[in-house]
Formats: C-alpha cells, structure tokens, sequence
C-alpha cells in the first residue's frame, strides 16, 4: 500500500525543494490530505496547547459528556448510531474578529496561548496557499484574495476530544464527511489514533505522530482549482481506550467571497475534462452544507450549480 503522505517543510529551502513541491502536488491530486512536519511552529508553542487543552476537557469537559452520555443511553446502544458524534467539542473564532474573550470557562492562560497558536496557523495556512499557488500555476497570493471577500477570510478552531467508547462499531467519533471550506490544519493527538481518510474505496489511517500538523483540503479548493485537487471523505474511529485531542483549524473563504474555478485551470483542464464547477457566494454553500455535512459532496456543488442557472435565467 501506498505510503501516507509525510512532508518536511524545512526542505523547501534547500536542494530538495523541487522534489518537495513535487510531493505536495501528488498529494493534493491523489490523497487531499498530508502531514507536515518542521513546519515552522515551535514544538514547545505545541506541548504547551496540547497540555492546556488536555487539562481544560478534563477539569471543564469530561464530566458533561459523562453526564450527556448517560442522559442519552449511549453506552447500553445495541443499533448504530447515525445522528451524532461520540466527541466532547468548543469553538474557537479568530478572523475576521476573535471570540476567544468570551468562550466561558477557558483560563487566561489557556486563552492567550491559543491566540497565539491561531495566528502561526494563519501564517502557516497562507504560506500553504501560496505553495498550492505555485503548484496550480497561479499567481502568488490567489488563493488567499479568492478566500478574501470584503471582510477577509473565516479562520477558526474546533476544539475536540474522544473520549473512550464502549461501543465503537456502533457510535462513530466522528461521522464521514469533506471539509466545506479551505484549507484545514490539524494538531491531533500523537498516541491516540482514529483519523481516517477515504482513498481508492478504502479507509486509511492518518498517523499520528509528535509535532505534525495534518493539512486538508476542503471543497472551495475543489471549485477553484477546478477538480484538479479534490476534498476528500474522512472520519474519526472512536477509540475504547484512551482520549484523543484534536485541534482543526478552518481557514475559510469570506462568507461574502464569490467562489469559482480559477480560469486558467479551467482553460488546461479543457481537453481532459468537461465538468466546469459553479460559482457562488461561500455563506450560501454553508448553508446548503449545515444540512447535508455528511453526504457525499457531488449534490451539495450540483445544488450550487442548479441555483447559478436559476439566477442567470432570471437576471
């Protein structure tokens, strides 16, 4: 079987730089997903989080998912469960304006650790941009004024946990689905595994592994690069033993950024491939998505496409 993508980052900026940038693009056209390493951020940045978010679930989280689990019967199941996850979550927003201030029960210490963090992710998404830019062919900064709108980007952190699941076959960490947005940066646990990707009809563990950040892509890079990159299926396996931290950072387009393929992908694309992806306005594909997360994809840009025709017809 073929390897999981494991890029080092470091490498962009010696000899082996065009063999780096080699392994991206057959990342991004064959597996929607890679893992960095020595990407930039200080792994004493990542200790610190992984320890302070570790320390809230339990002083702030562990005992309400206890406490919801039991009001909800979940570890006496006997059929699978398909309408929710076996995950403890919170959210944090930071661009185009920060919520950190206001989520309760977070500590000073705790908050101000992940403004940080949040913007050496923005700084690391957006040099990610710019390496898929050069890749596609497309001017530097493409990608991030596409995700721009009038306000710029969405960028913000779905805090997990998963916690041990009596009943694993049954109750899904997290249920399959692609990622609605941009691009996507994860800091996942390195021992407790569980993340897996749907490749070739198969589903495929992503490694775990100390001070890597997982990258995804999401379906608004599909559109813009005009299927040449595809989002992909994944899902989270709950575990029996062990709790498993996963922080996944979105950065997304303006809710007002006009999504569309880039028109010099869709002039190479020509000869190889008919199918030319809608366009419209990021707000309105969240809104379609809210409600079918975990379908396949395909209908969610037929939709788009449907209500393209529908406004060109009545304009």
């Amino acid at each position: 079987m073929e390897n999981f993508p494991i890029i080092n980052l470091e490498k962009l900026n010696g000899a082996e730089r065009a063999n780096t940038m080699e392994m991206i693009k057959d990342a991004c056209e064959n597996w929607g997903f890679f893992e960095l390493v020595n990407s930039g951020i200080p792994h004493e940045v990542m200790d610190t989080v992984e320890k302070m978010t570790k320390g809230h679930y339990k002083k702030c989280m562990e005992q309400r998912f206890k406490e919801l689990v039991a009001s909800k019967g979940l570890e006496a199941v006997q059929a699978e469960v398909t309408d929710l996850d076996w995950e403890s979550t919170f959210f944090l927003r930071h661009l185009p304006t920060s919520n950190i201030s206001q989520v309760p029960d977070l500590d000073e210490e705790y908050r101000e650790v992940m403004r940080d963090f949040a913007k050496r992710l923005e700084k690391l998404a957006e040099e990610l941009l710019d390496l898929l830019c050069e890749n596609l062919g497309l001017e530097k900064g493409y990608l991030k004024n596409a995700f721009y709108g009038s306000k710029g980007p969405n960028f913000g952190t779905k805090v997990s946990n998963y916690p041990p699941c009596p009943k694993p076959d049954l109750i899904k960490g997290l249920r399959a689905h692609t990622d609605a947005g941009g691009i996507i940066l994860l800091f996942q646990d390195d021992k407790v595994s569980g993340l897996q990707l749907l490749k070739d009809e198969q589903w495929i563990d992503v490694p775990p592994m100390r001070h890597s950040i997982v990258v995804n892509l999401g379906d608004q890079l599909e559109v813009i690069t005009n299927g040449k990159y595809k989002s992909v299926m994944h899902r989270v396996i709950a575990q029996t033993d062990g709790t498993r931290m996963s922080l996944a950072s979105f950065y997304n387009p303006g809710s007002d950024a006009v999504i569309y393929p880039a028109k010099s992908l869709i002039e190479k694309e020509a000869e190889e491939s008919t199918q030319v992806y809608p366009k419209f306005m990021f707000d309105d594909y969240m809104k379609l998505y809210a409600g079918l997360k975990f379908q396949a994809k395909e209908p969610r840009f037929e939709a788009m496409k449907a209500m393209e025709s529908d406004a060109i017809a009545s304009a």
